[in-house]
């Protein structure tokens, strides 16, 4: 299924989706891929991403598909129900849209940071296609796959950031994704936070400190 065109409004390259790219100066960083929410686009989550990693490469793309006038990365049928038909095909396009921008960036492969929707699409990827991802930060992440697979994940470190009062994503939900990445493998940290569906500042420094130890550390490198 076709992605749309990169518009070239913001000189990147012309890739199957919508996206900006910024590059590092700092080129043994992990580049990030971020990932956002529904009705978000592509520049939601740069500010973030700049965050997190201040001389990393940022990857962001624009969700294909259309809810009314909301940008997702997959179909849903109502609120908590994934169409996992379209889900699987949108993750796998996504991850070969990562091994396109890797190529046309010359980049390596990125860490996932998502937010709700974009959380949801990168676990589905880590589970799809392992290979396109070396780790993740999962925000406001369910099970997006109800009989997940079990690809070799072994030692992928991933953080899910759960609210407690998430009127969106049941903690049950969050609980089985931390299992099913478990299971395969993946090094899984899951907190939960005193906040809704709404991303807090707690949330922040937490991923942000996951960020730097997880990955940082495993460069050699002091955040």
């Amino acid at each position: 299924m076709a992605a749309p065109r990169n518009d070239g409004a913001d000189m990147t390259a012309q890739l199957s989706y919508i996206h900006r790219f910024e590059p590092g100066a700092d080129s043994t960083r992990p580049p990030l891929l971020l990932l956002h929410g529904t009705g978000g686009d592509e520049g939601d989550l740069l500010p973030l991403g700049r965050e997190f990693a201040p001389s990393a490469a940022l990857l962001s793309p624009r969700g294909d598909v259309l809810e009314g006038a909301m940008r997702r990365f997959f179909r849903r049928i109502r609120e908590g129900l994934f169409d996992e038909d379209d889900l699987r095909v949108r993750a796998n396009a996504l991850a070969d849209f990562v091994a396109e921008a890797r190529r046309a960036y010359r980049i390596a492969a990125p860490i996932a940071l998502g937010y709700s929707n974009g959380a949801n699409i990168a676990a589905a990827v880590l589970l799809l296609r392992p290979e396109a991802l070396i780790g993740a930060i999962l925000l406001r992440a369910m099970a997006p796959l109800a009989n997940p697979p079990k690809p070799d994940l072994s030692g992928v470190p991933v953080l899910i950031m759960s609210g407690l009062n998430d009127p969106i994503v049941p903690g049950s939900s969050a609980k089985e994704l931390a299992l099913a990445l478990s299971a395969a493998g993946a090094r899984v940290a899951h907190e939960t936070t005193p906040a809704g569906h709404g991303l807090t500042q707690a949330d922040v420094l937490r991923a942000k400190a996951f960020y730097n130890e997880e990955f940082m550390r495993s460069l050699g490198r002091e955040s």
